[in-house]
């Protein structure tokens, strides 16, 4: 079980030490990131902007134009949300090459409530054109992320976070390619569409399905932005519906980004697991997604209704 924060504080000090031109700043947060790991070993290399995400934004900017490859990072209520504009105008629109990493995404915040339990991310980063998005599920697939990131020129949304996540890869050096999927269990009746924290749940749910003689494969969509669209042609050739799973937003997210998919190439029954249309609470984290039901136990039960319907 790993934090993913700490997998990004990690892989981000590996890339330091091998790459000269990366730079990192913070928010005010290099603790909370775990970016006071690169901070520590690199300190000409680490900028704190203060609690300005806006500012941060916009000097990464400057120093992408520079020939510099700057990782910004922060909370992702804050990284993403409040520096949209500047995120949009100033990486966007001339297509810099700033990696944006956002920590504590999701309900799995716990007791930081609502104001920082950001469902709303994906759906904010993916409507910016030419804008990566990725997910990663456990440590290893959150280090390779951030490789990935740095050999990828373009700006790249990376969401880490805070609870811990179980390993999904026994192979610390998998295989990790930006908008690619990969299967992790096959299946023939339903295939359960995950990311980040929402694929070890999938992988449980999977085996309740599995006892009530239902055949479930299940698929981390760690990209959520290039959607891997040959793997979409393969999930809707084979099986006879499909969840989606996420700690996100069911509007704008992953699951709407396969639903658009499969309505216009292959229609099917869909279902969607996430946040519905509402704000998160303050609470245990695990207390919290059960409330908003982000547990095994619902996707199973979600996914044997919508065979039933």
């Amino acid at each position: 079980m790993t934090a993913l924060r700490d997998s990004f504080g990690q892989a981000l000090l590996a890339l330091g030490a091998e790459h000269p031109d990366v730079v990192v700043l913070n928010a005010d947060l290099a603790s909370a990131t775990k970016t006071s790991l690169f901070a520590k070993q690199f300190p000409e290399r680490h900028f704190n902007c203060g609690i300005a995400e806006e500012n941060m934004a916009s000097i990464a900017a400057g120093l992408a134009a520079g020939g510099l490859s700057p990782f910004i990072s922060g909370f992702a209520m804050f990284t993403a949300g409040r520096s949209f504009e500047q995120i949009r105008n100033n990486i966007g629109y001339p297509h810099l090459n700033v990696k944006i990493c956002a920590t504590h995404g999701g309900l799995s915040v716990g007791e930081d409530g609502a104001s920082h339990q950001c469902c709303e991310d994906f759906a904010l980063m993916r409507t910016i054109p030419g804008m990566t998005v990725v997910c990663p599920c456990d440590d290893a697939e959150a280090r390779a992320a951030v490789r990935a990131a740095y050999e990828l020129n373009g700006p790249v949304y990376l969401r880490f976070s805070r609870s811990s996540a179980p390993d999904m890869h026994s192979n610390p050096d998998f295989p990790f390619a930006i908008g690619k999927a990969e299967m992790l269990r096959n299946g023939y009746d339903v295939a359960l569409i995950a990311n980040g924290l929402m694929v070890s749940r999938a992988m449980e749910a999977a085996g309740m399905l599995a006892k009530q003689g239902i055949s479930a494969a299940v698929w981390n969509f760690a990209t959520i932005k290039p959607l891997d669209e040959d793997a979409l042609k393969e999930i809707s050739t084979t099986v006879r519906c499909i969840v989606t799973c996420e700690e996100h937003s069911i509007i704008g997210g992953l699951g709407e980004a396969v639903a658009a998919w499969i309505g216009e190439n292959h229609p099917m029954p869909l279902s969607r697991i996430g946040v519905a249309d509402v704000f998160g609470s303050s609470g245990k984290a695990e207390e919290v997604l059960s409330a908003y039901g982000l547990t095994s136990d619902h996707i199973s039960e979600a996914t044997a209704k919508l065979l039933h319907k």
